[in-house]
């Protein structure tokens, strides 16, 4: 298994970052490889992605989710093998630390290079650079999801 931690400073405050987070759908405006997300119930994300021509199709389970502070997450079914966490940190009224730490196993010799040679860090680290423009662009959250998952 591999691990993965990256984090970046947002010009918004914690509650703008937390809701556009909780709003999956959006994550192929910022995420390269992400083609799409589908919001099957609260708890379960249909996704389709294409990494480098590698087309991948997968159910992801949140496991907990406390708004403003935290939205965890597992597969359960379909090509990938991943756990996360996200996680919100104020800083001021304005700014907000995004963590994001991130499991999973390559699956071939591909991806096991790949993986080596730091192909899945820098993508995690660009994603949340777009995710800092997109939301710092915009100002305000597209939407918001604030139940709680434990």
């Amino acid at each position: 298994m591999s691990q993965v931690e990256e984090s970046i400073e947002v010009g918004v405050p914690v509650h703008t970052a937390y809701n556009q987070w909780t709003q999956f759908e959006t994550f192929p405006e910022f995420m390269s490889g992400v083609e799409r997300i589908e919001q099957r119930t609260d708890t379960l994300t249909h996704w389709v992605t294409n990494v480098n021509g590698v087309h991948r199709e997968f159910d992801a389970e949140i496991t907990e989710q406390i708004p403003d502070e935290r939205v965890a997450w597992t597969t359960v079914a379909g090509q990938a093998r991943q756990a996360g966490v996200v996680t919100f940190h104020h800083l001021d009224e304005g700014r907000t630390k995004v963590m994001l730490q991130l499991e999973f196993v390559p699956e071939g010799a591909t991806e096991t290079v790949g993986d080596k040679l730091g192909f899945v860090k820098r993508q995690t680290k660009g994603d949340l650079e777009r995710f800092k423009k997109f939301i710092e662009s915009r100002g305000l959250e597209t939407g918001g999801w604030r139940g709680t998952i434990a």
